[in-house]
């Protein structure tokens, strides 16, 4: 597997549904954290995913803490707004594991601080936007994580 996808705490079904798409053409493994903000068999996740849903290497984790305990020792980094170092920095390893929170407030502070030295930011050239988009986030980060591998 070349990524891992980390999604906490997912709110919008056609994020979700995009992103499943892009594990699955990017090789890598998408874990989903709940609580959602949908159930995975809505047809909104569905419709976006297509029909590729079904082919998706899916995990999907009970709590934040179920999530942690299980990946404890794995190489993680994570991406918000609120990161003080670029996403071009990241130190890019074969089963990296990339941690993305939910779309209205993004990583918990908890989160945001004990992991504020792996903590990435995609820049944001406007001050009139707070973030970009979930779906498109995660495959700039996946996609220059694949660039950099080759």
């Amino acid at each position: 597997m070349a990524y891992n996808i980390v999604l906490i705490e997912p709110e919008i079904p056609n994020n979700t549904g995009n992103i499943g798409r892009l594990s699955l053409a990017s090789g890598s493994h998408l874990h989903l954290v709940k609580p959602f903000g949908f159930e995975l068999n809505d047809t909104r996740v569905k419709r976006a995913g297509l029909d590729y849903w079904k082919h998706v290497p899916l995990t999907v984790y009970e709590s934040v803490e179920d999530f942690f305990i299980q990946h404890c020792n794995k190489k993680m980094v994570f991406l918000s707004s609120h990161g003080s170092k670029s996403y071009w920095d990241i130190p890019f390893k074969d089963d990296m594991f990339f941690i993305f929170g939910k779309e209205s407030k993004g990583l918990s502070a908890e989160i945001l601080e004990k992991y504020a030295t792996m903590t990435y930011k995609i820049p944001i050239h406007s001050t009139h936007i707070r973030s970009l988009n979930l779906a498109n986030a995660v495959s700039i980060v996946v996609y220059e994580g694949l660039r950099n591998r080759n």
